[in-house]
């Protein structure tokens, strides 16, 4: 089995824990304190503070580099979640035509400065 995952640089690991829990419906897996575990949906997640070594959050940075991409069944229920909770909701979800067919996304940056992009299932089908 491969799986490929991501690890989002917070400056305080319990309280972004906290708050991916309470917006986006996460389970935390395990907790080292400053690193920490989480899934959505089963797709599982990392959390950690940055200390020297050679990365850092995107609010210390003023940019972000990565888009978490998350397709679930109804993006704008999580997307909402996460605009109630204090994301700043800049794409509204909406429908979107693709070589697929239509194709809803949107995207909000949490408050920690991960841009976060949510559409439905529908690009991971195989064509």
């Amino acid at each position: 089995m491969t799986a490929i995952s991501l690890m989002l640089a917070v400056p305080d690991a319990p309280a972004a824990s906290a708050w991916y829990q309470r917006a986006l419906g996460a389970t935390e897996l395990w907790n080292l304190g400053s690193v920490i575990g989480l899934e959505i949906g089963g797709a599982p997640f990392f959390l950690a503070q940055p200390e020297g070594n050679r990365w850092e959050s995107p609010v210390e940075l003023g940019t972000t580099t990565v888009r978490v991409e998350v397709f679930v069944d109804d993006p704008d229920s999580f997307a909402g979640g996460a605009a109630a909770a204090g994301a700043d909701y800049h794409d509204p979800v909406r429908d979107h035509e693709a070589p697929w067919g239509t194709h809803r996304q949107g995207g909000f940056f949490d408050p920690y400065g991960h841009l976060w992009l949510v559409g439905d299932k529908s690009p991971l089908r195989r064509r």
